[in-house]
């Protein structure tokens, strides 16, 4: 995976981010949101991009 590519999902509950994905920058215009396992909710979230710090 190439990290000029690579995004950092966020809980929309909690705020925690412990996801990372990547997406077609070229095809993909709006941020993406999924519905994925949130490790500190211990639920099922909703998860929208966030930016990468560093």
């Amino acid at each position: 995976m190439g990290q000029d590519n690579l995004l950092r999902m966020r809980c929309t509950v909690c705020k925690r981010a412990g996801i990372y994905t990547s997406k077609n920058k070229k095809k993909v215009e709006r941020k993406l949101e999924y519905k994925k396992h949130c490790a500190w909710c211990r639920k099922t979230t909703p998860h929208k991009e966030a930016k990468i710090t560093g």
